[in-house]
């Protein structure tokens, strides 16, 4: 049998992985990568921190060592599900089975002028990494449209690089989906001290091209306007589906899948954020893992779906938000706080449905636990940061331990 899986980014990886670890089949691979990374690494080769090879998340062998058909630097063009082939610039492939692991792609405000200019770039692939590097070089005015995890990446690199990027974000607080105000200052603070700085509650309403068709200025809704010489944009993602426009795979945010990761065509599964279901690195390694045991012919079904989680850690200081962090009427907030740490835990009819921790993050599979199957506390009689798994066990009329 044989396998071909387009993308070889965290879901595409993990799959290959799977499938090769229940048999012999057939493995082809198709990116449009040179080199296998971890994305979440970017900012550290911007910053010079890590080359290439450093940003890599298998072993130097691992295609040879698991004989997998490697189609590098390759553009799939098309889908061809009714002969079962996968065409791309330079031939085609032909399947038994088809795993969609292609990611997402950079979003660019439909700002007239911004699409085409040439040194605007967003920051999702090695090749954006590379380029950015190369043009902050000599920049001077470095922008970034969105304060978000992607847009912080990007400044970091460039702090590292001994760059001063100015970034526009329209919310009043920074990381405004990762974490709540009071979390976000601590980061703000420290960018701030390293030389950052941050225009909020602003967005970008226009932009100016010089002859080159390079931006040279950026205009504000607060009538602010900025010199420009890089211009890095971080405000979204969208599932990579052009290829299938043709195919009659369904698609509508991303591409529709079951529990299985099985789309409507049979023999075609998609994982990742090509489904934009996909919200971090360990849920795209896990989608890739059920989508190959479906392809191997393991019903396999994708039940353990992890609660909304987002990971953060700029200048040493660690920081993870669990499940809903932004109040709704009659939500109960619990705070501890020192000069070393914060956390918060939001309770909703007696259930913690949300947890922001920075600085000292330890219970937090835990945490993750309760949230995620929904576990009611009302009837615990303790602090809330006192709850463990002992507090849900009792103990039955014959004298054994049971679940509450």
């Amino acid at each position: 049998m044989k396998h071909v899986i387009i993308g070889a980014g965290a879901a595409g990886i993990s799959a290959a992985k799977t499938i090769r670890e229940n048999g012999q089949d057939e493995i082809v691979i198709i990116s449009t990568d040179d080199a296998v990374y971890s994305r979440c690494m970017l900012h550290k080769y911007i910053g010079g921190c890590r080359n290439v090879a450093e940003l890599s998340f298998i072993p130097d062998n691992f295609f040879d060592e698991n004989k997998i058909t490697w189609h590098s630097n390759t553009t799939v063009t098309s889908v061809d599900t009714a002969n079962q082939l996968v065409h791309f610039n330079g031939g085609v492939e032909i399947y038994d089975s088809l795993l969609i692991a292609a990611g997402a792609e950079s979003v660019l405000p439909p700002i007239d002028g911004l699409q085409e200019a040439k040194n605007v770039f967003g920051l999702r692939h090695l090749t954006d990494a590379k380029a950015i590097r190369q043009n902050a070089a000599n920049a001077n005015n470095i922008l970034i449209i969105g304060a978000g995890l992607v847009g912080l990446d990007a400044a970091y690199g460039l702090l590292e690089m001994g760059k001063k990027p100015t970034v526009v974000e329209m919310s009043a607080n920074i990381l405004p989906q990762n974490m709540d105000a009071r979390a976000a200052q601590t980061y703000k603070a420290k960018f701030e001290e390293a030389g950052c700085k941050f225009l909020l509650e602003n967005r970008v309403v226009s932009v100016q091209t010089d002859a080159s068709g390079a931006v040279s200025h950026i205009n504000l809704s607060t009538g602010k306007q900025l010199d420009c010489d890089l211009l890095i944009v971080a405000v979204g993602v969208r599932p990579s589906v052009s290829f299938l426009q043709d195919s009659d795979i369904v698609c509508e945010r991303g591409i529709i899948v079951d529990s299985y990761f099985a789309t409507n065509i049979k023999g075609v599964y998609a994982a990742g954020d090509v489904t934009g279901i996909s919200e971090s690195w360990p849920d795209a390694i896990r989608h890739g893992e059920v989508a190959a045991l479906n392809m191997c012919g393991i019903p396999t079904p994708y039940d353990d779906a992890l609660v909304q989680k987002n990971t953060v850690n700029f200048f040493g200081i660690p920081t993870l938000s669990v499940g809903k962090f932004k109040l709704l009427d009659g939500d109960v907030e619990d705070f501890r706080e020192d000069s070393e740490c914060y956390q918060k835990i939001i309770i909703r009819s007696g259930a913690p449905v949300g947890i922001i921790l920075q600085g000292d993050i330890s219970r937090s599979g835990f945490w993750q636990h309760i949230i995620k199957n929904n576990m009611n506390i009302a009837q615990i009689q303790k602090s809330v940061w006192k709850v463990s798994f002992a507090d849900s066990y009792g103990i039955d009329e014959n004298g054994e331990y049971k679940w509450m």
